[in-house]
């Protein structure tokens, strides 16, 4: 029985022990990537390239394959990074990602770190637009005491599907009825706003579509990167990914 006793005790104390490894590997993968990704996002190709072993191997399902750092490298320099008007702005797919420890003789060499992601285009004087989703697989090393990718898998790339993270607020219905009302604008020759159970419907051109209100006198629309400002002046700002599309009058 006390030898039976000391093999469970024994057994229990590898399983926590791996569990706390494994935690402090995901940690620490995690933290790597969102490095590596503060500097994508910011286009500091040198930061970028010190993430990457020399023999790194890159396939892109779109783009083809960059074989060893330097070529890598000057794809980032010349392409992603190439265009001073433009850049792309990545962020992760929430709950998206897995990380999945590599070992030897129960000592940890590696990592495969599994996710999804979301891709923007920045372009000067404007907000950013939502333009890709894609699927990638990271092999990371640790190598002389430092952890690096090895071999990058970029796939699945398609349209991104859109998600607001704006908060509906319900608004009493005597404060909707203020923006009911008939709107034009430089784009627009006729809209017709009018409340319907509890939101408010923008009519343009026969078609209905639903916008929610975020605020006072602010809505936004689910669907896509919109958002209808209403001030006091009885003027209507439409703005896509935060910056102003278009100003409609209130004319009835």
């Amino acid at each position: 029985m006390k030898t039976f006793l000391s093999f469970l005790l024994l057994c229990c104390c590898q399983v926590l022990s791996a569990q706390q490894t494994d935690q402090d590997l995901l940690a620490l993968i995690t933290k790597q990537d969102s490095l590596f990704w503060d500097a994508y996002n910011r286009c500091d190709t040198t930061a970028m390239a010190s993430f990457f072993t020399e023999d790194v191997e890159f396939y892109h399902d779109k783009g083809g394959a960059n074989i060893g750092l330097a070529s890598l490298a000057a794809t980032f320099s010349k392409n992603l990074c190439g265009n001073n008007s433009w850049h792309l702005k990545r962020e992760p797919v929430e709950g998206s990602y897995k990380v999945f420890p590599l070992k030897k003789d129960q000592v940890i060499y590696g990592a495969i770190l599994h996710g999804e992601h979301v891709f923007y285009i920045v372009e000067t004087g404007k907000g950013p637009r939502l333009d890709g989703q894609a699927k990638f697989t990271h092999l990371w090393l640790k190598r002389d005491g430092q952890w690096k990718m090895k071999n990058v898998l970029s796939y699945d790339h398609g349209p991104a599907v859109y998600h607001s993270r704006r908060k509906v607020v319900l608004l009493p219905a005597a404060l909707l009825q203020t923006y009911a009302g008939r709107y034009k604008g430089p784009q627009t020759a006729d809209a017709a706003i009018f409340p319907k159970d509890g939101q408010l419907i923008l009519k343009i051109g026969g078609k209905e579509f639903s916008i929610f209100a975020e605020k006072e006198g602010v809505f936004f629309d689910k669907e896509r990167d919109l958002t209808f400002e209403f001030d006091k002046e009885k003027k209507l700002t439409v703005k896509e990914n935060g910056v102003a599309a278009e100003v409609l009058n209130r004319v009835k």
